[in-house]
């Protein structure tokens, strides 16, 4: 599990932790104790490139509803995340990101006023609010390293499948 301790010690520190949990299949813990499986596109779990999506969607859907649900409830509210994944000259990457809100709000002056507010909120989620959209946007590199990890005993050397082999996608 993430150390919620370190966090405290640095309110900026973020982090989860992944165990291995069958053949190409992990398992993401949070310091809250957020379970989340993922794999490598075999099995009904995401892979990580579909977290991705998820990640920047999610972050734009909770931004979108502090800033736009408080004037109104949002009578419908979806959102789709697309990008393609290409192999190039740059390696592995996602191209053409691209996240979608499909929100509709009550008639009436709450309604009205929370159309009205849509389009500057969305302008706000992509220029400085989602952190998921503006890492992406600003592509601060990346570090990946060997090494021991700090945590509790047994914690990366014993994998924990609590997350069912074959997740029932119903």
């Amino acid at each position: 599990m993430a150390d919620q301790g370190r966090q405290g010690a640095d309110e900026t520190l973020r982090s989860i932790d992944v165990v291995r949990i069958g053949e190409h299949r992990y398992k993401a813990t949070n310091g809250r104790g957020g379970v989340l499986p993922m794999g490598g596109g075999d099995d009904p779990d995401f892979t990580p490139v579909e977290l991705l999506l998820a990640a920047l969607a999610g972050c734009g859907a909770i931004d979108l509803d502090y800033l736009v649900g408080k004037r109104a409830p949002f009578e419908t509210f979806a959102a789709r995340a697309e990008g393609h994944k290409v192999r190039d000259e740059g390696g592995n990457h996602m191209t053409g990101l691209r996240i979608t809100f499909d929100v509709t709000f009550p008639e009436g002056e709450g309604g009205d006023a929370a159309r009205e507010a849509l389009p500057r909120a969305l302008q706000q989620i992509t220029d400085r609010l989602c952190t998921v959209g503006r890492t992406v946007t600003l592509g601060d590199p990346v570090q990946y390293v060997a090494g021991e990890l700090p945590g509790e005993s047994g914690l990366f050397g014993d994998a924990d499948d609590s997350v069912a082999s074959h997740p029932d996608p119903a």
